[in-house]
C-alpha cells in the first residue's frame, strides 16, 4: 500500500453540508454520512481536525439586511457552528471515533476551550478534533478560522469539502461549458475572484504556504484518493 501524502489534515465543511437537500437545519442522515466518510480515512491513521460553518442555521446577512449589528450577527453564527460541531461529534462517536470539540468562546458545559497544544495532543492520540465558534472574533469567517487552525496545528493540507469536484471558472450547474482547474496558485484565486475561500483565508494560506485542496466530499472515493496524493479536485498552492 502506498504511503499517505497527508498525515494531518484540516477538513473545512460548510454548514449547508449538514442540511440535506435544502441546505437548512441539521439533517441527521447527512451528518451520519459525513461521519462515515471521515471514518474511511480515520482508520488509515490520518490525524483529522474539522471546522464547520453555520450557514444551515444562520445567515448573518439576513440580520444585517434588517439593521442588525455586525458583531451580533457574527456571534450568532459562532453559536450555530457549535450546534453543528456537537451534531458531528455525536455522529462520529456513534461510529466508534473518539472526538473532542473545542470552542473559541468558552462554553465549559459542552466543549473544551480552544488550546492549541491540547488540540495537537488530541490529534496525536488519535482523536478527531472539531473546532467550533470560528476564531472567537466577529468579522472573521469560518474559512479564515479553518486556515488559522490548520496552521496552528501544523496541518499538511486544508481540505475544502464541497458538492462539486473542484474549482471551475464559472458555475458548472449553470454553465455546461465551465472549465475545471486541476491546479491554481493563490494569486490566481485572488485575481480571478474564484469562490474557493474568502480572501483573508487565501492570503493566510499563501503567506504560510499551506496547500488548499477543493474536492467533492460526496464522491465516495475523493477523500481517500486525496490522502494518498492521487489527482483529485483542485489543488491551490504557490
Amino acid at each position: 500500500m502506498p504511503d499517505l501524502k497527508y498525515k494531518r489534515i484540516l477538513l473545512k465543511l460548510s454548514g449547508e453540508s449538514l442540511g440535506g437537500e435544502n441546505g437548512y437545519g441539521i439533517n441527521t442522515s447527512e451528518v451520519e454520512a459525513i461521519a462515515r466518510r471521515i471514518k474511511e480515512i480515520y482508520v488509515l491513521d490520518v490525524e483529522i481536525a474539522v471546522v464547520i460553518g453555520a450557514g444551515n442555521l444562520w445567515r448573518g446577512k439576513q440580520g444585517l439586511d434588517r439593521g442588525m449589528e455586525r458583531a451580533t450577527a457574527d456571534y450568532m453564527g459562532m453559536l450555530g457552528t457549535m450546534m453543528n460541531a456537537l451534531a458531528l461529534m455525536d455522529a462520529l462517536e456513534r461510529e466508534g471515533i473518539l472526538t473532542r470539540v473545542q470552542s473559541a468562546i468558552e462554553m465549559r458545559s459542552i466543549a473544551e476551550p480552544y488550546i492549541r497544544r491540547r488540540a495537537t495532543r488530541h490529534l496525536e492520540k488519535g482523536r478527531v478534533v472539531i473546532f467550533g465558534a470560528g476564531t472567537g472574533n466577529p468579522y472573521f469567517s469560518t474559512d479564515t478560522a479553518a486556515a488559522l487552525r490548520a496552521m496552528e496545528i501544523d496541518a499538511d493540507v486544508l481540505i475544502k469539502a464541497t458538492k462539486v469536484d473542484g474549482v471551475y471558472d464559472s458555475d458548472p450547474k449553470k454553465n455546461k461549458n465551465a472549465v475545471k482547474f486541476d491546479t491554481l496558485t493563490y494569486i490566481d484565486v485572488l485575481n480571478r475572484r474564484l469562490q474557493v475561500m474568502d480572501s483573508t483565508a487565501i492570503s493566510l494560506c499563501m503567506e504560510n504556504n499551506l496547500p488548499i485542496l477543493v474536492l467533492n466530499l460526496w464522491d465516495e472515493n475523493a477523500l481517500h484518493q486525496a490522502i494518498y496524493g492521487e489527482k483529485v479536485g483542485t489543488l491551490v498552492t504557490n
